[in-house]
């Protein structure tokens, strides 16, 4: 059966019903959405509609902002940042999970700074998040001024940084592939740690793209990661090797998951590569200005004049890209 089984990563959360309940818009609730009679898909538990009413028929408070001391500063290249920022215990218990992100700014500039950054290593213990960051446009070039010991100002939390995460979640007790390009090391560590706690033993297909060398060495040593280094696109497509690793992995691993940190091409060439053998995840590279879904930003358009908010909508990464309307 191919049917999308959809959800919403806020529902059920301290922030749902969020301000697309207020025009109608919500994902999963029938009667927030135009519907006069209870229909909701993919049930949470909790009765949105209700929480709607109860709530004076408005939406709850959305995320806050909160200054962050930068506690470190590591240049990589020139090219990345790796910053550690103190933060509260709560935000740091909010931004364990795979998927995790935030929104971040230099304190001295405006909300339209915003720039929306995957978390790549949490600690709970001593309260801290930590971020690597590509210096390229004027959102990153500004973060960047920042230096050790001045305060970051972060919006926050936010969850929908992987499509597929119940794939993530149910992939135990066996073998995991990972494939990340450039920058997308950074939002892998979390999945690593997640499938590993799972049970599972890890190889990560590497492919450094610009970069002379990767920048989590100590996390593939510290899960035990298998590691293979190779270039993954040639041309716009998937390299031979690639494609032969990934074969040979399924055939003679039986792995229970592939994940792709990459590209909105490389993940797509993937799910199109390894359609129906295997289970798969990938990072969201939607471009966000809001993170709550209504300022259109990351919204696609699909076939059936259907539009998804891909800051909120959480689906299996096929559907990002079946029928989608690229004009």
């Amino acid at each position: 059966m191919n049917y999308e089984v959809t959800d919403c990563i806020d529902a059920g959360t301290e922030y749902c019903p969020c301000h697309l309940a207020e025009v109608g818009e919500c994902i999963l609730c029938s009667q927030l959405s135009g519907k006069t009679f209870c229909d909701c898909i993919n049930w949470k538990g909790v009765c949105i509609y209700q929480e709607y009413v109860w709530n004076g028929e408005k939406a709850k408070a959305q995320r806050k902002n909160y200054f962050c001391k930068v506690l470190k500063k590591e240049i990589i290249e020139n090219k990345v940042v790796i910053f550690t920022l103190l933060t509260t215990h709560k935000i740091a218990q909010d931004l364990m999970h795979p998927g995790s992100y935030i929104f971040m700014r230099s304190p001295k500039t405006t909300q339209f700074y915003d720039a929306p950054i995957s978390i790549m290593d949490v600690n709970t213990e001593e309260n801290w998040i930590k971020v690597a960051i590509e210096i390229k446009g004027i959102k990153t070039k500004t973060i960047n001024n920042l230096e050790e010991n001045e305060n970051m100002l972060i919006r926050a939390p936010f969850w929908n940084g992987i499509f597929g995460l119940k794939n993530i979640y149910s992939a135990e007790d066996g073998v995991s592939l990972i494939v990340a390009r450039g920058i997308g090391q950074a939002p892998m560590i979390p999945v690593l740690k997640k499938l590993y706690s799972n049970g599972n033993r890890l190889i990560v297909i590497l492919d450094k793209a610009n970069y002379r060398e990767a920048f989590i060495n100590e996390y593939l040593i510290n899960y035990d990661c298998r590691v293979i280094e190779c270039n993954t696109l040639e041309k716009g497509e998937l390299s031979g090797e690639l494609k032969e690793i990934i074969s040979r992995c399924i055939e003679e691993e039986k792995i229970n998951l592939l994940h792709c940190d990459g590209p909105d091409i490389l993940n797509f060439k993937l799910v199109e590569f390894v359609e129906g053998r295997v289970k798969t995840a990938s990072c969201n590279n939607a471009r966000m200005c809001c993170g709550e879904g209504v300022c259109g930003s990351c919204s696609a358009r699909f076939k059936g004049h259907v539009v998804k908010r891909l800051c909120k909508i959480q689906t299996e990464p096929k559907k990002l890209f079946e029928g989608r309307r690229l004009i």
